[in-house]
Formats: C-alpha cells, structure tokens, sequence
C-alpha cells in the first residue's frame, strides 16, 4: 500500500463523498465454500469499506513494551508465551489506534494482551471456574488502587495495573465508559462458559446479542474516546448506539470468519458465527458464509448512511464525536488487517493468503485438557497443520 493510500478517509471529508465512495465499490459476492473439504475461501470484506489501513508509527516500541510488562507476570509456559507473542497484538492496537498517542496506543496494546490473556485462561474452564477469575478481574478494575490479595489468579494484578496506568490518560467520561463496557464483556464470557458446559446452543439472533459482548468490542472502542469528553446523553443516544452496534458487529463477523479455522481445528468453534449459522439453518460451510456476507452488507450500508444523520449536541461535542466516529469506523479494517498480517489465525502464510484468500483446512484434533491459566496451551499454526498421529 502507498503512503498516499494509507492515509485515513477522515480529512474533513464530506460525509456524502464517503457514501458515495462506499455505494460505488459494488460488494463482491464471492463464491465462498469448502473445497471438497480442503480449502476455505475467505471473502474480501473489507472491499467496499471507505476507510483504508493505516498503523501507527509508534508500534514497534509500544508493543515491545507491552509484551515485556505481560512476560513479567510468567502467564504462559515459554512455548506458549512464545505462540502468543507470535499473535502480535501489539499490531492489532497499533491498526485500530493508528492516530494515538504513545500513552493511548500503550493503553490500547496493553488492552489487547489483557482480552486474550482473558480468552485462554477462561476458554478451557467450567462456568464456576470463570466466575471466580471474572469477579477478580470485576473488582481489580473498579478498585484498582487497592493491592490484590496473594494466591488469586494472576489476571487480578494484570487488570490492576493496566488499570491504574489507564486511567492517567483518559477523561473521567472516557474512563466510566470504558468500565462499564469492560464490566459487561467479562460478565459475558461467564454466559459464554455456562454455555460451553451445559451443551446450549443459541439462535442466530440470541447469539449475535451476546457476542456483542463476549468479543470485546465495546472496550476495544475505548481507546478512540480516551481523549475525549463526550457526555453521556451523546455517547448513549440511541443513534450513536446503533452506529457502534453495527461496528460491534462487524467486529463479530471478521473475526468470526478469520478464526474459524483455528477454532474449528481445536474444536473451539461452538462460539462462532458461522457455526451458529450452519446449525440453525441445517446448511453448509457456504450456505453459512453467504448468510454471513449478507449479514455483513447489511450492517456496512446501515453504518455508512447512519453517518449522515447523526444528532448535533452544539459545536464541541459535535466535533469530538465526529472524532470518535470515523476512530471506531477503522475497527473492521483493522481487525481484517491485522488477521493477515500477524500469525494468530494463519502463520507465516498471511500474506500470502490475503491474495489468494484460499487457506488450507486445518485438522480438526481433540484439545488437550486438565491444563489451567499458567499450563494452557497457546498453538501456533503450522503445529495445529501438523498430520494427526493415528
């Protein structure tokens, strides 16, 4: 990408000229499917979006300096703490917070590490394990200025001290925001293991709204607001929810789609959209990526057009909201940018099937279980592509 494409759209164009960019980039319907069960195609979602990529000049040290502070707590076994560096989630905040400050992409990454620390522990526990470590990180957050008690889980001073370095640089409205979105996230991932372990298994609908939650993407859009002072009656006017609805769950659907082979190989893949999809609506792999693109189409159109009419709350507001805004409309392209670039859901060959968008079937292997927070096993691609021994 040329430095000139890389620039954001938001310049102060006008909001119509981004509609018209986005009307005129027809979406490519793509056949998507299993290739006899070997191949996945991966859409290019990302072909009518309006806002380019662009990363932060600041990655490289921020990160490093974020996965320096999670090392210092020993989360992982060095294999895996190497498989999950190799996720670089530094990239990710530096994608989604192209314009931060060095003390906002710090937070951002520190953010990032926090989320998927949370994911491995949680993901492999029952429901009364999850509550526990859920109501340490609930109080480490909301009570970050207090020391945490000895032997608890370690994510309670990992969320302690992201927290008190966090909140120096947010706004007292920045900072409520961000709690209560971080608040509903982490109680969500307690439904997300009841439902694990209890067999359930939600409607399109009933799981659409609980991923919502469970992904993260409310406090991920946190750090695009961290600077600024937008009054509650703005930030929850029922306008503004619906536009970060719909970045929310374009958050869902990328995501989705991009791990689903890591996910489906570890038989991880019961908490996936396009899973969900194929079983309520009895279909196949294809069936399923249709419905989702359709899916997708929608929430961009809704999103775009919304931004034509949103409310003015006077001068000041309208300015930081409008900030906020086109901040959180770089999320999907961020996330679709970062799955590539970085090795989480493809390895060394992102690149590569970022052009082709044809990626081998993973093999589907039974996850190894009785391992728990320090023990959990982190994979990296090219060993979950590894033949299965019979």
């Amino acid at each position: 990408m040329s430095t000139g494409e890389a620039h954001r759209i938001w310049d102060g164009t006008p909001l119509n000229v981004v509609l018209r960019s986005y009307n005129s980039r027809s979406p490519r319907h793509e056949n998507i499917a299993m290739d006899v069960q070997s191949h996945l195609f991966i859409p290019d979602f990302m072909a009518s979006w309006p806002w380019p990529r662009h990363i932060n000049p600041l990655y490289e040290e921020v990160a490093a300096e974020s996965n320096a502070w999670l090392r210092s707590f020993a989360p992982f076994t060095p294999e895996s703490q190497h498989a999950f560096e190799q996720c670089d989630f530094g990239r990710l905040a530096a994608l989604a917070y192209p314009d931060a400050s060095r003390d906002i992409l710090r937070t951002g990454a520190d953010l990032m590490n926090v989320f998927f620390i949370i994911d491995e522990y949680t993901d492999v526990e029952p429901e009364g394990v999850v509550k526990k470590m859920v109501d340490v990180v609930i109080d480490a957050v909301h009570h970050f200025q207090k020391a945490r008690p000895v032997g608890e889980t370690i994510l309670g001073e990992v969320v302690k001290q992201f927290a008190e370095r966090a909140v120096r640089n947010a706004t007292p409205e920045a900072w409520a925001h961000f709690v209560e979105s971080f608040t509903d996230y982490v109680r969500s991932v307690v439904s997300e293991a009841a439902d694990r372990c209890n067999g359930t298994s939600r409607s399109i609908d009933s799981f659409i709204k609980i991923r919502r939650e469970n992904n993260g993407g409310r406090p991920s859009l946190s750090p695009c607001e961290l600077h600024l002072a937008i009054p509650d009656e703005a930030f929850y006017h029922p306008h503004i929810v619906e536009l970060r609805t719909c970045i929310v769950d374009m958050i869902t659907v990328v995501n989705d789609v991009m791990s689903y082979n890591r996910e489906q190989a570890t038989e991880n893949d019961h908490y996936n959209l396009l899973t969900v999809v194929m079983r309520e609506l009895n279909t196949d792999f294809d069936g399923a990526m249709t419905w989702v693109i359709n899916f997708k189409d929608g929430i961009m159109k809704k999103f775009v057009e919304g931004l034509q009419h949103v409310p003015s709350f006077g001068p000041q507001i309208d300015r930081e909201l409008q900030q906020y805004l086109q901040s959180i409309a770089n999320w999907p392209r961020c996330l679709d940018s970062w799955s590539f670039e970085s090795k989480r859901y493809f390895g060394r060959r992102g690149l590569e099937y970022q052009k082709t968008r044809r990626v081998p079937l993973l093999p589907r292997r039974k996850p190894r279980l009785g391992l728990h927070q320090a023990e959990v096993r982190v994979h990296i691609i090219e060993g979950l592509a590894q033949p299965i021994a019979v």
